[in-house]
């Protein structure tokens, strides 16, 4: 699937922001939540505008459905140029080959540079410490649309959640406790550390699983 954005003659130009947001069943199961954050974005130096959310969001309702006929559970990618117009696709979703904690920590590392321009990091390493999740960003940044699910699931299940920057390079340098280390991507969901992984990050890892599962049984 493929389309133009709200102006229907151009020619894509230099990708300047590229979204990427898992499906289920050709459905998008956080849709509100990734167009709040599509809409905290900056591309250019100027807020997405209000034009171009409606415009995602109008095609997400209307074409998603057959658009993602060949790959309904990949990945939504919203591409974004540096003249402002967009375009959408669907590709095959392909899993992170070998999740340990330093591969999700440089991934989170790459997200937030990425952040430095768009303002909102698609990706983001978390780590548990006793009864409290600490996410890898400032407090006052704006959040991904899969930070906001964790931060609602770990709300539902009464874990305590803090912010702090670093994270990732703490986790690389080798000076960071933790006990627990998982990835929130707007691609991947929740990913935990193949050599960190552990009863928290594996419960939230579940609740988002089955927040897909729903979505696939309403096909």
């Amino acid at each position: 699937m493929s389309d133009k954005g709200p102006d229907q003659d151009f020619t894509l130009g230099r990708p300047v922001l590229v979204c990427r947001w898992r499906l289920a069943s050709g459905k998008l199961p956080m849709e509100n939540r990734h167009l709040r954050a599509l809409s905290k974005r900056v591309v250019n130096g100027r807020a997405v505008s209000t034009q171009l959310v409606a415009w995602a969001k109008q095609h997400i309702e209307w074409t998603l459905q057959d658009g993602s006929a060949r790959n309904p559970d990949g990945v939504l990618m919203l591409v974004l140029d540096d003249k402002g117009q967009a375009a959408m696709t669907v590709g095959p979703y392909v899993p992170i080959e070998t999740p340990t904690a330093s591969v999700l920590a440089n991934r989170a590392l790459e997200a937030s540079r990425e952040a430095e321009e768009t303002g909102v990091a698609p990706e983001t390493l978390w780590v548990v410490r006793g009864d409290t999740l600490v996410c890898g960003m400032d407090a006052s940044a704006d959040a991904s649309g899969a930070v906001t699910l964790v931060r609602d699931l770990a709300n539902t299940v009464g874990i305590a959640v803090a912010c702090e920057e670093g994270v990732a390079q703490g986790l690389l340098a080798g000076t960071l406790a933790y006990d627990e280390v998982f990835l929130v991507s707007d691609e991947h969901g929740i990913v935990c550390a193949s050599d960190a992984t552990g009863p928290r990050g594996t419960k939230l890892a579940d609740g988002y699983a089955r927040l897909l599962d729903a979505q696939k049984k309403k096909r």
